[in-house]
This record gives C-alpha cells, structure tokens and sequence, in this order.
C-alpha cells in the first residue's frame, strides 16, 4: 500500500511531466530513509531515441530517479518543506542491469548525513529483486 500518490508527490517535488520519474511512495521516514516505485512504461519519451530497436531507460535518468526519491526524504523534514533540493554530485555509481519498458523500478535511498543545508545519501534502485543501480548522492537544499 502506497502512503503518497502521484498527487501527494507533486505536492513536495517541483519535478513535472516527462521529468517526474516517481510514481509512488511505499514507505517513508523522514530525513532518514524512502522506498519508491517507478512504473516504466513503453511511451515514456527517451524510449523514442534510447534505443530506437532495443529500448533502454538512460543511466542518467535510473540516478535522477534516486535523485528525486532522496528530494522526498529532505523535502518530508518540516524545515525544508518548500524548498528545492538539487543533485549536488554523485559517487560510487555502479549500473548492474538493464531497465526496459514493463518494468517496475523500486527506489531506496538512505540519508547518511545532513548538516548545513547539504545531505549525502546512499541509494539502490531494483527490478524484482535485482539491483540495477546503486549511488551515493550528494544533495543541496535551496
């Protein structure tokens, strides 16, 4: 059972359509840890042109999903509730599998510390079971 829908999610994120790449939040403990879920479907946008013949979801974007799951986790903390929270770096970013359309990606992120407005948090993404990402983030509350 989720705890936040798409509509909550909005409510904290600033991210928009094609951008936002949470569905749903299953678990939430403020400034400390969130599992997320990201339905990833045939018509999303970067299928068209990654691959044309073998769609693939980009690196890029399995780390902006963590990205964002971990700006649900500072943005649930009351003191910086409005805020944006940026990807400020990232480090130990290993790729271990595809994502494909049909898919069903769960998003972990744990924050490891958070002092003075920046946070370094440690994030796994997995398709049923199997780790396909794991990176430790850096972000920048603003």
């Amino acid at each position: 059972m989720s705890i936040m829908d798409i509509n909550e999610i909005k409510k904290i994120l600033p991210h928009r359509y094609p951008f936002l790449l949470i569905d749903r939040v299953e678990d939430l403990v403020a400034g400390e840890r969130v599992v997320c879920k990201k339905n990833v479907a045939a018509n999303e946008e970067f299928f068209n042109g990654h691959f044309p013949n073998e769609p693939v979801m980009p690196g890029v974007l399995m780390v902006e999903a963590l990205a964002q799951a971990g700006a649900i986790v500072l943005l649930s903390l009351p003191e910086f509730q409005g805020k944006i929270v940026y990807l400020g770096g990232m480090d130990k970013v290993k790729f271990r599998s595809k994502i494909i359309p049909g898919d069903t990606l769960m998003l972990e992120v744990e924050i490891l510390k958070l002092r003075n407005g920046a946070g370094i948090g440690k994030g796994i993404a997995t398709v049923e079971g199997k780790k396909a990402v794991e990176a430790q983030l850096t972000f920048m509350i603003g």
